[in-house]
């Protein structure tokens, strides 16, 4: 009895393999092995990256409201005390696109922490 080979789903695994190594050079998007690591490697680093990028932006966020804060005399923890017993429900993320954006805003907010 013939050897079964499984050629084709062999195949079909290495063209998607490769098709996911395009871009990189030599033979990381040519030959099968090198092309494997790379995929991994790299879909290691997207899998870690996804979470370190939430960190990276809450971060920028917190760097916008307080440089925002700063300019009507305020620091960042006292304005976030402040907004939360005002009732204002921004998060970081609207609150660091107000105060890059709208200063005239951003002052009225401040305001009100500091009344709170």
């Amino acid at each position: 009895m013939p050897r079964a080979m499984n050629n084709v789903a062999a195949h079909r695994r290495h063209k998607k393999v490769l098709r996911k190594a395009r871009g990189n050079y030599n033979g990381r998007s040519r030959l099968y092995r090198t092309a494997l690591e790379t995929v991994h490697k790299g879909m290691t680093y997207a899998y870690r990256d996804r979470r370190n990028k939430k960190r990276t932006f809450r971060r920028l966020w917190i760097t916008r409201i307080s440089a925002g804060a700063k300019q009507f005399g305020m620091n960042y923890s006292t304005l976030i005390s402040g907004l939360k017993k005002a009732g204002i429900g921004l998060d970081r993320k609207v609150l660091a696109d107000i105060a890059a954006r709208d200063n005239a805003t951003f002052g009225r907010l401040v305001d009100m922490a500091k009344n709170a």
